[in-house]
């Protein structure tokens, strides 16, 4: 009876432990939502399908935009990878319509969540809107979906894109990527640099250089050491430099654009007559 009693005692033990491990690996195996934490903008139905439009930010606002957008197919319920997906924002004002410069739809590494960036350079407003034209594929099927788009001018009123008229006669579009978070130190600085090529087509420029001079307009203008021009990055197919805050409040980012051959595009250099340049971005913190 004892080596009964002994074998039945180490059955319930093995079984016991088997459904632990069961439910441990059940747990652990267990999908994290990887936009969790992003806001989602907007959400629509598309011939089925469920179209989501994510962002670190609240609402979409005039200048750099950094989306993410999934695709819910509509008959198995999973977002979809390998949905190819590709973009373009049209702003339909009453006597033109224009795009605005953006990045190509990428997948990141969860495979069915895709990023890219838009640069809005101008709000909606009752009259005038944005919309989206998001064409993607699911099973080798192609479908487009057109949703309307709120972008509003910053909560802050600061200026972080600017569309210029250079002294080549160039239409060009410059924004503001970093610092997002700005914060008294020497820190990283980026910035995106287009051409207006057509209405609908917004080329980035390469090979550029973006001269900076920080100042603070209420504190006598003065400024800050250890500034480095933003200059063109290959690989990340923006301009990238350095810029520091000496302290809180708001900055004024002095601009000089120069060309591939060093000349000065658009933007003026500060002096005691010249307070600030044409060219800017504001920062406040």
């Amino acid at each position: 009876m004892k080596t009964i009693k002994y074998f039945s005692i180490l059955f319930l033990s093995l079984l016991l432990a088997t459904s632990c491990s069961e439910d441990e690996t059940e747990s652990n195996t267990t999908e994290v939502d990887p936009m969790l934490d992003y806001t989602l903008l907007k959400q629509f139905e598309n011939e089925g399908n469920t179209i989501e439009i994510l962002s670190k930010s609240e609402t979409l606002t005039v200048g750099y935009n950094e989306l993410f957008v999934r695709i819910k197919d509509g008959i198995t319920g999973n977002y979809v990878a390998n949905a190819q997906p590709n973009w373009l924002p049209v702003m339909h004002m009453q006597m033109m319509e224009h795009s605005a410069p953006f990045s190509a739809l990428s997948a990141i590494e969860t495979g069915t969540v895709y990023s890219g960036y838009i640069v809005f350079q101008m709000p909606g407003n009752s009259n005038e809107y944005w919309d989206l034209t998001l064409n993607y594929k699911i099973n080798d099927v192609t479908y487009s979906a057109i949703e309307r788009l709120e972008v509003l001018s910053p909560g802050d009123g600061l200026t972080r894109v600017q569309t210029v008229t250079g002294h080549d006669d160039v239409r060009y579009v410059l924004a503001l990527v970093e610092p997002q978070a700005p914060e008294v130190a020497v820190q990283g600085i980026s910035a995106l640099l287009f051409t207006m090529e057509s209405m609908m087509s917004f080329p980035i420029v390469p090979d550029y250089t973006i001269k900076i001079d920080p100042r603070m307009p209420s504190m006598g203008n003065h400024g800050s050491p250890n500034n480095k021009d933003l200059i063109y990055n290959s690989q990340a197919r923006q301009y990238e430099g350095e810029v520091s805050f000496t302290m809180t409040g708001l900055w004024r980012l002095n601009l000089k654009l120069l060309n591939d051959k060093g000349e000065v595009i658009k933007g003026e250099d500060i002096t005691e007559a010249n307070p600030e340049s044409s060219l800017y971005f504001e920062v406040e913190f």
